[in-house]
C-alpha cells in the first residue's frame, strides 16, 4: 500500500536552523510553519527598504502633482515612479527570500522522525524530516492480459492485510497505459480511504475483485487436478473405485480452477491423495457427499 502523498521536506536556502515547531510522529496541516533557518540579515535588510517606502510615494506624489501643472516633464516624473516600482519589487524580493527560510508543510499528513537539529546548518540537500499523507491511501497491483478489459477504473474490489480480519473495500482509479513487455502484466491503482489512519503505508494486501460472475458454474480446488501427458485430469469416485475424468477448465483462482467440461452436478470428486490414484483403483470412502467439490 502506498501514501497518497509522501515528500522529504527540505529548505529552499541554506542557513543555520533556529527553530524547530513540529512534534515526530504528529498530524500537521497544510501551510503549517515546520522549521525555519536564521532570517536575521534579510529582516534587517527588509526594514531598510521599508523605511524608504514613505519617502519614494511622498516624491512620486509631489512630482505627480507638478506634472499635471505642467511643472516638470513626463520623463522627470517617470523617473521617480520607477524608483518607487523598484524599491517595492526589492521588498517582494526580499520577502521571497524570508519566506525561503521557513519550512512549511505542502499539504496535510503525518510527520516524522526529526533528522536535525536547532543550530544545524541546513541547505536544499539536508532532509529534515518526512511528510506522509496516510489518508487515503493507494493500493498498487498488476493484472495480467486476459484480467485488463475486467477492471477498468471505476471497479470496486475488496482487500485484506495480515492479523486483521476486516474485508476493506476500494476503488480502481487509474490503470497503466501499456503491458510490462518482461511480464506482461499492467500495473493498477485503487484508492482506500483509510478513515483514523488506521492502515499504514508499506504493509501488503490481499486483493480480489469480481471480474465475471458464471451462475452455476461447476469449481474445483486446484489440488484435485492433474497435469498429465498435456491433459487436465480429475479422479471421481464411482462404484467404489476412482475413474480417470479428462476435464477442460476455464477461470483459476490461488485455490481454484473452473471446469467447463468433464464434470458435472452430483459428481464426487476426489481430493486427497490424487497423485497415488489411478484409474480403476479401488477406492474406500467414510462418507459420500454428492458435491463436485467434496
Amino acid at each position: 500500500m502506498l501514501p497518497e502523498e509522501e515528500v522529504d521536506l527540505t529548505f529552499e536556502t541554506s542557513g543555520k536552523i533556529t527553530h524547530i515547531y513540529f512534534k515526530e510522529g504528529s498530524f500537521v496541516n497544510q501551510g503549517e510553519l515546520l522549521a525555519k533557518v536564521n532570517d536575521a540579515p534579510l529582516q534587517a535588510e527588509l526594514r531598510k527598504l521599508q523605511a524608504q517606502l514613505p519617502l519614494a510615494q511622498d516624491r512620486v506624489y509631489r512630482q505627480g502633482t507638478l506634472l499635471e501643472k505642467d511643472a516638470i516633464s513626463q520623463e522627470t516624473y517617470q523617473t521617480v515612479a520607477t524608483e518607487l516600482e523598484k524599491l517595492r519589487a526589492d521588498i517582494d524580493l526580499i520577502e521571497s527570500r524570508i519566506a525561503q527560510t521557513e519550512l512549511r508543510a505542502p499539504f496535510s499528513g503525518v510527520i516524522g522522525l526529526r533528522q536535525v537539529s536547532v543550530g544545524a546548518y541546513a541547505s536544499p540537500s539536508v532532509v529534515v524530516s518526512k511528510l506522509t499523507k496516510i489518508s487515503p491511501l493507494k493500493l498498487e497491483f498488476s493484472m495480467n492480459e486476459n484480467q485488463v478489459s475486467h477492471i477498468p477504473p471505476g471497479t470496486r474490489i475488496t482487500f485484506t492485510v495480515a492479523n486483521d480480519l476486516t474485508i476493506y473495500e476500494a476503488e480502481v482509479y487509474a490503470v497503466e497505459s501499456q503491458l510490462d513487455p518482461k511480464t506482461l502484466t499492467l500495473k493498477a491503482r485503487a484508492r482506500y480511504e483509510n478513515p483514523n489512519g488506521k492502515l499504514k503505508p508499506g504493509i501488503s494486501a490481499s486483493i480480489q475483485t469480481l471480474i465475471r460472475e458464471i451462475p452455476d458454474a461447476i469449481v474445483i480446488p486446484s489440488i484435485s487436478s492433474i497435469t498429465e501427458l498435456g491433459r487436465d485430469i480429475v479422479y471421481v469416485y464411482r462404484n467404489g473405485v476412482a475413474q480417470e475424468v479428462e476435464i477442460t477448465k476455464g477461470y483459476r483462482t490461488a485455490s481454484s480452477v473452473q471446469v467447463l467440461s468433464g464434470l458435472s452436478a452430483g459428481d464426487t470428486l476426489l481430493t486427497t491423495g490424487v497423485m497415488q490414484l489411478r484409474n480403476g483403483l479401488p477406492v474406500k470412502i467414510s462418507e459420500l457427499i454428492s458435491n463436485p467439490t467434496e
